[in-house]
């Protein structure tokens, strides 16, 4: 399966025009009764069938170029080594190994190399940033009751 590695930041062109495309795909998409729903590119009037969570995803996608997000599509079965599993977390690798060895992360070994899959580490990835978020929460409520704070 092909990767692609390439963030794309969309323009403010992009970003209006998919905020109205997002917008009409939602609406087509609440109305759809089939699984693989058949589209027409007005263009060329060439109509094929599509799955319908190949037009979910594309709404998604609408969704986050319409918010000036970045995007880049990735496989979700990919296997990732241990340095790329590191930079997505943003720690060092002997740290990411010490995370799989101690079972926080599941990983495969090819050889003596560990493989992780993508999913596995942005799973990771988001329980990490909740437990931040909570713990930002808890500081700023001992703060709080220390009457750091100005009210």
């Amino acid at each position: 399966m092909e990767t692609f590695n390439i963030v794309n930041r969309p323009s403010k062109e992009d970003q209006k025009l998919a905020l109205k495309s997002y917008d009409a795909l939602v609406s087509v998409i609440s109305q759809l009764r089939s699984e693989n729903p058949e589209i027409e590119i007005e263009e060329t009037q060439e109509r094929f069938k599509i799955p319908l969570s190949a037009l979910i995803f594309l709404k998604d996608i609408l969704k986050s170029m319409g918010e000036g997000k970045p995007f880049s599509l990735v496989p979700v079965a990919m296997e990732v080594t241990t340095q790329k599993a590191a930079e997505i977390l943003g720690c060092s690798r002997p740290h990411l190994v010490k995370l799989l060895e101690a079972g926080e992360i599941e990983y495969t070994k090819v050889g003596r190399h560990r493989r992780v899959r993508f999913d596995e580490v942005m799973n990771y990835r988001k329980k990490m940033k909740e437990r931040q978020k909570l713990k930002i929460i808890e500081i700023m409520k001992s703060d709080e009751d220390l009457g750091l704070y100005d009210t």
